[in-house]
């Protein structure tokens, strides 16, 4: 939803070659210590794709190495501790790297997004520095990483072999996901949690089902709106190849929306006792349905995505009716 706090973090562009320097180093040095990690998890079951990522790991350190030289050689020993989260333009990644069960599929489209990602970085940052030596190293590691971005089909060949691959695993696919359906399905969720207590509370309130739509319109229209809005503005896309802006707070407003509305068109229905059972039938499928979209989409468990969803979302259900017969 939309924040009223400050935003902090400083914008790219607004960063000298010191702090571009120090924050590709430290973004080589995340990203090594995923790639190690994703080896490490997938080794017993996928020795192939394990060998991959270690070779990967190795490359990434190497990359961390020569810009660590580099900014020593220019600016001294003193690192700014400057990482992503400390600047516009790049999202909080959801550490899939740590889940229990790590499947193959979200490694891929894992790598596949921090690879993008990093090849995008290193694009921008090279407009900005005007020093030809920093300017050359960091045109060099956006080609190497643009190289990287294939990983995610060598993993598919290594381990389906080439006939065996998935024609879905496309780069088209992947940016498909990241900008249409990541956003999309962040705001079916919160469409349609954030918008129960509005709805059962007017309904129990006035028990008339007209004003009640009214309200489900309004707090789902007025999620979307809210919802789009903080979707675009969170970065531009430059930086992180989610894509336009625009493309994805349509897609969260939309979805946002739509899960607001779900429970909100029984009340179309004139009988009060008919639409009100109608809406919590669909709400009960409305949760039970995004808990199954975050264990398969969003790589989150079963029962931690019921927890978070169908218990949460029931608290808040609750609180609607209570409100409303207060």
């Amino acid at each position: 939803m939309f924040s009223l706090l400050p935003d902090t973090r400083r914008s790219f562009s607004s960063l000298s070659e010191r702090e571009i320097l120090a924050l590709a180093v430290a973004a080589e040095e995340e990203d090594g210590s995923i790639y190690s990690e994703f080896a490490t998890r997938l080794a017993p079951t996928y020795p192939g794709s394990a060998a991959l990522f270690e070779g990967m790991a190795a490359e990434e350190d190497e990359h961390r190495r020569r810009l660590l030289d580099l900014y020593v050689e220019r600016f001294g020993k003193r690192v700014v501790p400057i990482r992503r989260e400390h600047v516009r333009g790049f999202i909080n990644r959801k550490p899939i790297w740590l889940l229990k069960n790590l499947t193959l599929e979200a490694v891929r489209q894992q790598v596949w997004e921090m690879e993008e990602g990093a090849y995008r970085f290193y694009m921008e940052a090279a407009k900005q520095v005007s020093d030809a030596g920093t300017r050359k190293l960091l045109g060099d590691l956006a080609a190497q990483e643009r190289r990287h971005a294939d990983a995610a089909d060598r993993i598919d060949e290594a381990v389906l072999g080439a006939e065996g691959r998935d024609v879905e695993k496309t780069e088209n696919h992947r940016q498909f996901v990241l900008t249409y359906v990541q956003p999309g399905l962040a705001g079916l969720m919160d469409g349609s949690v954030s918008t129960l207590a509005p709805v059962f509370a007017a309904a129990f309130a006035t028990g008339d089902t007209h004003q009640t739509f009214l309200v489900g319109l309004a707090a789902a229209i007025g999620a979307g709106i809210s919802m789009g809005f903080t979707e675009a503005a969170s970065d531009d896309g430059k930086l992180t190849g989610r894509g336009s802006p625009v493309k994805r707070g349509l897609a969260a407003g939309i979805m946002t929306a739509v899960g607001g509305l779900g429970h909100a068109l029984p009340y179309l229905i004139h009988d009060f006792f008919t639409a009100t059972a109608l809406a919590i039938a669909i709400v009960l499928i409305e949760l039970w349905a995004i808990a199954f979209i975050q264990n398969r989409y969003m790589q989150t468990p079963f029962w931690r995505a019921v927890m978070q969803v169908v218990l949460g979302g029931s608290l808040v259900f609750a609180a609607g009716i209570l409100i409303g017969n207060a």
